[in-house]
């Protein structure tokens, strides 16, 4: 019988989470063909890609911001300023993002969340589909997962 001792710590040290992440990393690309394939491709480097829009005094009138791999598009920010809501500002930022994702990238499909409050009617009327409904993430409120392939 083999007796182990271990010891736990919950400080954060960034080596030792550059340390795991690259051990999962190889992990799962040993186990995953798809991985696997994508190591060495520009594919497997999450790129920015970052739309901005600027109102007459080059004020941020509006922006996303996300990153592709994989062949997918990650939107993790998308604002427009209340003065400037309902003027088809977020549907255009987000229609130039992926047009982006798809025409300069090659990606196929896009991904978001967002929280109930926010704006899952928008991105559904934008051509996204719910996948995932997480509730009371954070307490009293739902998070979406959207996508949506890019065609």
């Amino acid at each position: 019988m083999v007796s182990r001792m271990f010891r736990m710590e919950t400080e954060v040290d960034k080596s030792r989470r550059d340390l795991l992440r690259t051990r999962l990393r190889n992990s799962n690309t040993t186990a995953s063909p798809v991985l696997r394939d994508l190591r060495g491709t520009p594919a497997e480097r999450e790129v920015p890609l970052h739309v901005w829009v600027l109102d007459g005094s080059d004020a941020l009138a509006g922006g996303l911001v996300g990153h592709t791999w994989a062949a997918w598009l990650h939107v993790t920010y998308l604002w427009v300023d209340e003065r400037h809501r309902g003027a088809g500002l977020g549907s255009r930022l987000l229609s130039e993002a992926e047009r982006v994702a798809r025409a300069e990238r090659g990606c196929s499909a896009s991904r978001l969340e967002t929280w109930d409050f926010q704006a899952p009617k928008f991105y559904e009327k934008q051509g996204y589909d719910v996948v995932c409904a997480i509730p009371d993430y954070p307490p009293g409120i739902t998070e979406f997962t959207l996508t949506k392939r890019l065609g």
